[in-house]
């Protein structure tokens, strides 16, 4: 009974390695996912919905001094790979899925995100407006005016 026992747990632990390895296939050759470990802003264009704005992208100012990844993932190793992958697996999840708005909108984790990029570079600008905009505890957001900037719409 404990050998037959031993061999149903060893086929599951090969069933889930099987299925790991060929879901990672399919993620690393077919939908290229090698390609979302650069910061190449080609690579978010992999899934033909985000065509609009790499080019978006391309047209913009930005184009000279940023790629998607210095505004859409925080700095640092471990939080910029994190944000990667909660983000890679939303989008495949979404467009495999078909759930996803027309048109495309950042979630609120990802403004946050690209709000604190925003006020990175152009600190001194921002600390300027803030010191002397509203009186508010809520500092005035770079995107409420400022949208289309990275990425024309």
């Amino acid at each position: 009974m404990r050998y037959r026992g031993a061999n149903a747990a060893l086929l599951s632990v090969a069933t889930l390695v099987g299925l790991a390895g060929g879901v990672g296939a399919y993620t690393f050759v077919y939908a290229r996912g090698a390609s979302y470990l650069t910061d190449e802003p080609t690579a978010c264009a992999n899934c033909h919905v985000m065509e609009e704005q790499l080019a978006g992208w391309q047209r913009s100012s930005h184009r000279a001094v940023a790629v998607c990844n210095d505004c859409h993932t925080p700095p640092g190793l471990v939080p910029k790979y994190l944000t990667k992958a909660i983000n890679g697996f939303n989008h495949s999840f979404a467009f495999t899925s078909g759930r996803f708005p027309e048109p495309i909108l950042i979630t609120p984790r990802n403004r946050r995100v690209t709000e604190s990029a925003c006020r990175k570079c152009h600190a001194p600008v921002v600390d300027a407006i803030d010191a002397h905009g509203e009186t508010s505890d809520t500092p005035l957001a770079c995107l409420a005016c400022h949208r289309d900037v990275g990425h024309l719409h």
